[in-house]
């Protein structure tokens, strides 16, 4: 019913009848305690509880299917279109797509390396199966992998602030980070210029390097050579940073479900 509009179309799709569909959901609700879906003449739709319990059981059926193909010795084959954002790539995801590379060498791997919003847009177009990336301020959208600190990072000497201007180095829009920069700036009214707009991170790292200007960072994924800066010139705090996984819901996304996992697991010891 997660995927259909009534408990007549579940029914169908599951082989059964509506009304042992609607007995299985009357027991699942007696259960857990907690209503599931809100049901009235015309439409059924899922409480907040029910989405839980969707989430809940999608990992049941993929975890168990893991399993199957683990100890049934089964090579896991298919397509794998992957989408994750720069600076990740340059910290601890190579790790992962290494191993997951090694472990199912019959998987046809498809990388894609971008900002957040543009993963964010190709996968809602259906061109990748699966993005690690951030998500914007406010939403809720996607699995949540981390939650970070977004900081100002500089050169290992302080960078020059002419005319009491902060000098910023930013992504070019429409960047998640340039949004919560620029956004935290103008709401204490601090003074700001941009000094060096760059689509790639290397790009943004050499010139904070140079000492041009401050970059707004995850403080978990500074890369190295910069250093976290206290905030001067009435620079402000800037707040949380929310990394998320977000994948197709087809459960014969075998290679989904796998590279999930290592995403998962090395996001909880992350």
């Amino acid at each position: 019913m997660a995927e259909g509009a009534s408990f007549s179309e579940a029914s169908r799709r599951l082989g059964l009848g509506q009304p042992t569909v609607s007995e299985h959901v009357r027991k699942l609700e007696k259960m857990v305690g907690h209503r599931l879906f809100i049901r009235d003449t015309h439409s059924v739709t899922m409480t907040v509880e029910g989405e839980a319990m969707v989430a809940f059981a999608r990992s049941i059926i993929e975890t168990n299917e893991r399993a199957t193909r683990y100890f049934g010795g089964a090579k896991l084959r298919g397509r794998l279109r992957f989408g994750a954002s720069e600076d990740l790539v340059q910290s601890w995801l190579p790790d992962i797509l290494a191993g997951f590379v090694q472990n199912h060498p019959l998987v046809d791997l498809e990388f894609t390396i971008a900002l957040s919003n543009t993963l964010i847009n190709r996968f809602d177009a259906g061109e990748l199966d699966l993005v690690l990336c951030k998500r914007w301020p406010g939403e809720e959208r996607g699995d949540l992998i981390w939650r970070d600190k977004l900081v100002w990072v500089g050169a290992e000497k302080s960078p020059s602030t002419p005319n009491d201007q902060v000098q910023l180095i930013l992504y070019p829009p429409p960047s998640i980070t340039r949004f919560m920069a620029l956004a935290a700036l103008e709401r204490v009214g601090a003074p700001w210029r941009i000094a060096c707009t760059s689509g790639s991170l290397s790009g943004l790292v050499a010139a904070t390097e140079a000492g041009l200007g401050y970059m707004a960072h995850s403080r978990k994924l500074i890369p190295k050579g910069l250093v976290e800066r206290a905030p001067v010139n009435g620079m402000p705090i800037l707040g949380d940073l929310e990394f998320v996984m977000l994948r197709t819901r087809r459960s014969s996304q075998a290679p989904v479900a796998e590279l999930s996992a290592a995403i998962w697991a090395k996001g909880e010891k992350f």
